[in-house]
């Protein structure tokens, strides 16, 4: 009877980390709105300020070229102790001209996905491999050989 009562706790402790790696755990990341409002953005009648009525602030906006507001939103699944999978992701940009006014709103979703491995553990570079030696005393000779400029910058004086 004792070893029936060590057993049973044990057995359904077992049962309950088995039944724990079955399950799939979702993170959604970035902008979380409302796919119809994302729809009410219109190029030509809509500004900077009605977009960020509807939708709110932008997830990211452009640093070069026209002025572009982004929302990203990202769904992840995983499985303990894997690697998350993407299983939907959106991307609504919304281009705006000189003026603030909307001029496009188009969407990208998990077709425009890049999925980047890694190439070991060294980064490839070019030119020539130099040993420790020439790391080290790779220097001596070089300063203050001739060509080079003065101390205290070009003229010297």
């Amino acid at each position: 009877m004792r070893i029936v009562k060590l057993v049973a706790p044990a057995v359904l402790l077992g049962l309950a980390v088995s039944a724990g790696g079955c399950t799939t755990i979702n993170e959604t990341r970035g902008y979380y709105g409302d796919e119809r409002l994302k729809g009410l953005v219109q190029p030509g009648i809509d500004n900077q300020q009605s977009v960020q009525a509807t939708l709110g602030r932008p997830t990211f906006t452009s640093q070069f070229g026209p002025e572009t507001w982004y929302y990203v939103s990202s769904t992840t699944g995983r499985k303990p102790f894997v690697r998350p999978k993407i299983k939907a992701h959106d991307v609504l940009a919304v281009r705006f001209d000189t003026t603030g006014n909307v001029v496009a709103a188009d969407r990208s979703g998990l077709d425009q996905v890049v999925y980047l491995s890694p190439d070991g553990d060294e980064t490839p570079t070019l030119g020539r491999e130099r040993g420790f030696l020439e790391d080290l005393f790779g220097n001596i000779g070089t300063v203050g050989a001739p060509g080079a400029a003065p101390p205290g910058g070009a003229g010297g004086r």
